[in-house]
């Protein structure tokens, strides 16, 4: 429910936002495309304030629009599920505070706050505490993450084509409540935040320098660059998006079907019914769900911050301090929190289909102007090694490098999973399992997948001729991966204008993550049956960039960031817990109509069975 004094604001937000948009804009355009003569004018930091005007005024504009009744994304079961109470501003605290579950909200913030209180008390001990943990979960419970992930996709496959794939969430009479292409762009973009900006042009670099010992292939070397794809593949293809799959279509099942509320804890029905998802075990879950989201988004937001500001001083050869990042991290506190308060029907779809086409564009520009030939030869080798190896890359466990990189990657995912899972379980109701598997694991990953070929094959092509040493501008950056992307789209054709896109989808990727990670996590918080109010919105958001804003200026940023993928373990778990939930449920509830749902293979064979009989 809007109140009318929230209306009117927005209305004058919304008459604010769009000259500012189009002013900033002129000008951050033109220093692009212009930067001899618009740098007269503008330097210094100016340029980070101009271009978090234009982005931000932006993208907070297109969520302020109000809803066009017309389009067929206005359904009646995302605001049932993923709806705010936007209450007036007078109301905020009090409506905020009365409907906060006492645990799950008590909980992850004392952590939070214990966290950074001992970091900056003694950041020693609690780095070597934070590293021997990772070391003992990662090198000795590495069979746990591997062998979780492996059996993740087996059943993701078994459901796209045997008969549970045909069982429609919500009912035989349920409709979507989104069309597809929004459906999939904000699965997509919610789940991969910017580390596919982040690492899309790193990863393989760095495993063409220092490529898997178990690969057998010397460093620097032709074989090298394909094995760097592979695996570059492998750790954001099919098995990383599977994480999300088997984490989120449990919630899926059991809320559209049973009643369950729309709760990372909801994975647990089989075992404690719907009333017992009340209990401490519950409540566990759910906390460490928060934990979970919080520490991976904030940790998120301030790397993605440093990519960005990276790129402003490529760019115009600006120095920025803490200050800078702080004010880039509260640019977009304020993004992607009024983003996240619009809700889904607004800013959450309009940013994600934004994301989704700016991402098609860059990648187009890039086969455009990049070292194609390289790029189709490597890929389709990368592609090829990647099928045959799939087996022995997803289950070899005792190799020190799979830990620092398989099992982290795994980990990781994991971790992510509960916040993406809510959110694609909230998005499906009226999809068949077989529609959620497809977009959630196959359509995702191939594009994740294409992704990484792409720009890490221009990579590799830029690095192997000798036109740009990426590896040693990454090692004169002191290591860090958030400048890899710069000095390669330089070298291309129209570089003004691939930076240019590559700055903007730094900035919108990490918006799409945080509105989503915000609002799921207000939901978690909230008293269960009751819809957070404006106030828990603007809380957790707030809370993330101030998490942030510590890592920044107190540090801890590794150690917090280790310390969330951490959860991946309890997660990793609590998937394969969840796998056997639902097959029970299947087999309880869908087993007396198995017979009448054709699986995929039988489908195909159906219909070409038709095919046969119109040609004869």
């Amino acid at each position: 429910m809007v109140s009318h004094t929230t209306s009117v604001l927005e209305r004058l937000a919304r008459s604010a936002l769009l000259p500012v948009c189009a002013l900033s804009g002129v000008v951050v355009v033109s220093g692009f495309f212009f930067p001899a003569i618009v740098g007269s004018v503008v330097s210094g930091r100016g340029w980070l304030v101009l271009s978090l005007l234009f982005f931000g005024t932006g993208l907070a504009y297109l969520a302020l629009l109000p809803v066009d009744r017309s389009d067929g994304d206005d359904g009646p079961g995302a605001p049932y599920l993923l709806r705010v109470r936007h209450l007036s501003w007078r109301n905020w605290v009090g409506g905020f505070l009365v409907r906060q579950d006492p645990l799950t909200f008590g909980v992850p913030v004392v952590v939070l706050a214990g966290f950074f209180t001992a970091h900056l008390l003694a950041p020693a001990r609690v780095g070597t505490a934070v590293t021997v943990a990772r070391d003992i979960l990662f090198r000795q419970f590495d069979w746990l993450f591997l062998g979780a992930m492996f059996l993740s996709v087996g059943y993701a496959f078994f459901l796209l084509v045997g008969p549970w794939g045909s069982i429609r969430l919500g009912g035989p009479d349920a409709d979507p409540d989104y069309t597809y292409p929004t459906y999939f762009a904000m699965v997509f973009t919610a789940g991969i935040a910017a580390g596919i900006v982040f690492w899309g042009p790193a990863e393989s670099l760095f495993h063409y320098g220092s490529p898997p010992p178990t690969s057998g292939v010397a460093p620097h070397s032709p074989a090298a660059a394909v094995v760097a794809l592979t695996y570059a593949s492998f750790h954001w293809g099919v098995s990383a998006w599977s994480a999300y799959l088997v984490v989120g279509l449990p919630i899926a099942y059991f809320t559209h079907q049973h009643g369950a509320p729309l709760r990372v804890s909801t994975i647990l029905t089989p075992f404690l019914g719907v009333d017992g998802l009340d209990g401490p075990l519950a409540k566990l879950v759910d906390v460490l769900a928060i934990f979970a989201t919080i520490g991976g988004v904030a940790t998120s937001v301030a790397f993605v911050g440093e990519q960005f500001l990276a790129g402003i001083n490529f760019q115009w050869g600006v120095t920025f301090g803490s200050t800078g990042a702080l004010l880039f991290v509260a640019g977009l506190v304020l993004i992607y929190s009024i983003s996240a308060e619009s809700g889904v029907q607004r800013g959450i779809r309009r940013i994600a289909g934004v994301n989704l086409a700016l991402f098609a564009l860059f990648a187009l520009l890039l086969v455009l102007v990049g070292p194609r030939g390289y790029v189709f030869d490597a890929s389709t080798a990368a592609l090829g090694r990647y099928a045959a190896d799939f087996a022995s890359m997803s289950l070899t466990p005792d190799v020190a490098w799979a830990a620092d990189w398989t099992v982290w990657n795994w980990s990781w995912w994991f971790s992510w999973a509960p916040f993406a899972g809510l959110f694609l379980a909230a998005l499906s109701k009226g999809r068949r399992v077989r529609t959620v598997v497809f977009t959630g694991v196959v359509a995702t990953a191939a594009a994740s997948v294409c992704w990484h070929l792409l720009f890490g094959g221009t990579a590799l092509a830029l690095q192997r001729s000798g036109r740009v040493d990426v590896l040693a501008a990454i090692d004169a950056a002191g290591g860090t991966e958030a400048v890899a992307g710069f000095p390669i789209l330089a070298a291309l054709p129209l570089s003004r204008l691939l930076l240019f896109c590559f700055l903007a989808l730094i900035v919108v990727f990490i918006v799409t993550s945080a509105d989503t990670s915000t609002l799921v996590v207000s939901i978690l918080a909230t008293e269960r049956g009751v819809a957070p109010t404006t106030g828990s919105i603007v809380f957790w958001g707030i809370l993330q960039g101030l998490v942030a804003g510590a890592v920044l200026l107190v540090g801890g940023g590794e150690s917090l960031q280790v310390a969330a993928v951490l959860t991946g373990g309890p997660f990793a778990v609590l998937s394969l817990v969840a796998l056997v939930g639902l097959t029970l449920a299947f087999r309880r509830h869908e087993r007396d109509r198995e017979r009448e749902r054709p699986t995929l293979v039988g489908r195909m064979r159906a219909a070409g069975r038709r095919q046969s009989r119109r040609d004869d």
